[in-house]
């Protein structure tokens, strides 16, 4: 007989385990890796890191500093999947940080739009 009790979250293989929820942005950006300077479309953002679509290869591990305009944030890249990649800020963004990326990108769409 099948047990009717909740599973634990922990028993999820795919459960999202992100310490913080991303937010879906686009914005161009630049990000400096290993003296040189790329340009960059930030895809998504959360207090702990970010989502970039890139055409540079960066080594896992590889320290970096995302240039958003008003935001600089150093970071290191965290994974890579073609040309979109993951990176994890040195330091956290407060919640106006974030909100303030999210304001610029819904304001970039509604003049491209």
């Amino acid at each position: 007989m099948a047990s009717s009790a909740p599973s634990s979250p922990d028993s999820d293989p795919f459960t999202d385990r992100r310490l913080y929820p991303r937010v879906p942005v686009a914005l161009p950006a630049f990000l400096q890796a290993e003296g040189e300077r790329h340009f960059v479309r930030l895809l998504d953002v959360s207090a702990g890191g970010a989502k970039l679509n890139c055409a540079a290869s960066l080594a896992v591990g590889t320290a970096v500093t995302l240039d958003c305009g008003v935001l600089g944030r150093a970071a290191e890249v965290r994974w890579q999947n073609g040309e979109v990649f993951g990176v994890r800020f040195d330091e956290e963004l407060d919640a106006r940080d974030v909100a303030a990326l999210t304001g610029r990108s819904q304001a970039l769409a509604a003049r491209m739009g």
